[in-house]
């Protein structure tokens, strides 16, 4: 989950120019280009972000799929900056020089719904389901054993115009997480909260019973970054339940109440619950940069080599906060608070059944029969086990290898399937990463060989597993609106984009106001619960209620 680039505004205005040149396009028709060929290898260009380790030409993964598909991979890489590689390959869009696929990931730059609709209608995008049907088994069976992944990968016309990746995360299913510092709670002799008031009573110990023994009062009780934050999501746990949504920064704004779609942000609990915040806001506990700071800002607080300073992150993992590994076992102090209990016994926590909902495989119609065919049975490939591992983490017995007499995996119930090399070990640039991450079933990733200590390195993923033990309980999935699932019809998709971004601004903003004290909860809640319907509130919800039905129609 990344902080949101300040581009996002050019991103927008960039995505409308590109769909109405890609409807414009002379290109968008049914019949393939001829193949280009390189040798006996065909040549797909493609659009895919990397890191700054990532060097995708000469990344040993790209040249193992090379020589097994006969694909000659011409990249177009964007960064990891999730605004601008958008807005790269929004203008790719714009001037009809888009690739003949794009391969992304999901944080970073994936399609919308919205889009993949658009795309699809103009005939820039490619349908894909004869393609899977007649090369790609692995996919297939993927969809047919799959609801969830079919419902996101059909569109309302029945075609599949792109794929999203399908990663099982137990623990990012449930990302709205409080990691608070447990030698600080024990060197002051406090209990791991359990309800709002005995969290404000910790926070207050922090900030003023100097836990980190340095004589200056520099503790930060509370603290996270704008884009990695679960702060309002943790604390209204306590009060009102708060939906998650996609998973990639920007919350729900829909709840079910039975069949009824309806939204939480105007009703009385989720009120008690920002005056609840905006009091340790009030009383110093929580600290103002985070709602401004970024990831990096966030990191520099938790690595001060001068002291430990930070006494509890609401983020979905501690190495958001604090590097891993440090010599002075910082990293090791932070454990997870399960989720409060309110004072009338409430007690929700955030869940998404799925990890990411924007699509990551699109082949254009730049792309020839040879090039789609190839690229195709190239992603199949990444839908077996064997595929996924050589690909995604590397070559076996250089980024993992077979596990071993006495090794256990992550869901110590199952049997262990693979066991990653040390980070230090494993040389860079070997692997796609999270480019692959195509067929990450929950049996793949809890097969995954872990390490008993949670607080080492390598324990990292059995730290976060067995935190996650204590969220699950709290979330009802009764009150989940399936967003992955549904889709709207064509002539509402747009509609219903700008309604969502229009709210979402409005929500957030007014929220973080409440919170901030610059409105005054008391005397101007009304208002502002009136001014949702003046943004389209009321019309979101009936487009969403109409899909919503439809979709229960179908099933």
């Amino acid at each position: 989950m990344k902080s949101h680039a300040p581009g996002r505004t050019l991103v927008a205005v960039s995505a409308a120019m590109a769909l109405a040149a890609a409807g414009c396009s002379s290109s968008a028709k049914d019949d393939a280009p001829k193949a280009k060929m390189a040798g006996d290898k065909v040549i797909i260009s493609v659009m895919s972000p990397a890191d700054a380790d990532t060097k995708l030409d000469t990344n040993t993964a790209t040249k193992a799929l090379s020589d097994k598909f006969k694909i000659q991979f011409q990249f177009q890489s964007t960064n990891q900056d999730g605004g601008a590689a958008k807005e790269k390959r929004q203008i790719s869009l714009a001037s009809n020089d888009y690739p003949d696929l794009f391969l992304l990931v999901p944080w970073v730059d994936a399609f919308t719904k919205v889009e993949v609709q658009k795309l699809g209608r103009q005939g820039v995008a490619v349908p894909l389901e004869d393609l899977i049907k007649e090369n790609a088994p692995n996919i297939q069976k993927a969809l047919d054993s799959n609801a969830t992944l079919k419902a996101m990968s059909v569109s309302p016309d029945g075609h599949i115009y792109a794929l999203p990746q399908w990663s099982d995360c137990y623990h990012c299913a449930y990302p709205d997480k409080l990691w608070i510092n447990s030698s600080w709670l024990k060197k002051l002799n406090l209990q791991m909260p359990k309800t709002p008031e005995e969290l404000r009573t910790v926070l207050k110990a922090f900030k003023t019973q100097d836990p980190n023994g340095n004589g200056k009062a520099d503790e930060i009780p509370m603290t996270t970054s704008v884009g990695d934050s679960s702060l309002i999501g943790y604390l209204m746990g306590a009060f009102a339940y708060n939906p998650v949504g996609a998973n990639n920064g920007i919350r729900s704004l829909l709840e079910l109440n039975g069949d009824k779609v309806e939204t939480p942000v105007d009703k009385a609990n989720f009120k008690a619950g920002l005056k609840y915040i905006n009091s340790l806001y009030k009383d110093g506990l929580i600290d103002p940069a985070s709602f401004t700071q970024n990831a990096e800002a966030l990191q520099a607080i938790g690595n001060n080599p001068k002291a430990v300073q930070i006494g509890s992150a609401p983020v979905l993992w501690p190495g958001i906060f604090v590097q891993l590994g440090q010599k002075d076992g910082r990293d090791k102090q932070y454990d997870a608070v399960p989720p409060l209990t309110g004072p009338d016994g409430t007690s929700y926590t955030g869940y998404t059944p799925t990890t990411s909902t924007g699509y990551t495989f699109m082949l254009t119609n730049k792309s020839s029969k040879e090039a789609r065919v190839a690229a195709i049975k190239m992603l199949d490939y990444l839908y077996t086990e064997e595929g996924l591992l050589n690909t995604m983490v590397g070559p076996e017995n250089v980024a993992w290898v077979k596990p071993g007499p006495g090794d256990i995996a992550l869901d110590e119930k199952a049997k262990p399937i693979y066991k990653a090399l040390n980070s230090a070990e494993v040389p860079k640039n070997v692997g796609w990463n999270a480019l692959a991450q195509y067929n990450v079933t929950l049996a793949f990733r809890n097969g995954l060989v872990v390490p008993k200590d949670i607080y080492s390195e390598q324990g990292l993923e059995r730290r976060l597993f067995e935190a996650t033990k204590q969220y699950e309980p709290h979330a009802d999935k009764s009150l989940v609106f399936p967003e992955v699932s549904i889709w709207v019809s064509d002539s509402e998709a747009s509609e219903l984009a700008t309604l969502k971004t229009n709210l979402d601004s409005y929500v957030s903003q007014g929220q973080l106001a409440f919170i901030t004290g610059s409105k005054n909860i008391d005397t101007e809640w009304d208002t502002w619960v009136k001014g949702l319907d003046g943004v389209g509130m009321k019309r979101y919800l009936e487009i969403n209620q109409k899909a919503y039905d439809q979709y229960k129609s179908s099933k």
